[in-house]
């Protein structure tokens, strides 16, 4: 059993902007040389998150509005009290998506769909340098 963890970096706009990271996963494994075994993908910090869906503009519209309904930016929250920030509607958004998620791997080959690719969504009220983890299992 092989396990090659690597971290990736990036910057981000902020206000649910989304990153395709399919490709820079696929390199992780390659380089790991694992045939069969999982992938795990986790967003470092708590105002981000990490799902699949198809990367297009559309839904990438779709994902922002999404965001406004499940934690509207408009409306003040007790974080906000707390910490004067202003970002809670951006923790909430980020606890609903989750912060990780593991793809199982088969001939060298994440089992992703054909439309489906991984992506990081910052749902911050600010720009920020953003850091995921990637840890590949297998054989």
């Amino acid at each position: 059993m092989k396990i090659k963890t690597e971290w990736l970096s990036f910057n981000t706009k902020g206000r649910d902007d989304a990153v395709d990271i399919t490709g820079r996963v696929a390199e992780v494994i390659t380089g790991a040389g694992i045939s069969e075994g999982s992938v795990t993908v986790f967003v470092h910090g708590s105002t981000a998150s990490v799902t699949t869906l198809e990367y297009e503009p559309g839904l990438l519209a779709d994902i922002k509005e999404l965001g406004e309904n499940i934690a509207s930016s408009k409306r003040s929250y007790s974080h906000d009290e707390t910490w004067g920030d202003a970002n809670g509607y951006s923790h909430l958004r980020a606890s609903t998506i989750g912060p990780s998620l593991t793809i199982p791997v088969e001939d060298g080959k994440m089992t992703l769909g054909t439309w489906q690719q991984i992506v990081v969504i910052d749902h911050d009220n600010r720009p920020r340098s953003r850091k995921v983890v990637v840890q590949v299992i297998g054989k």
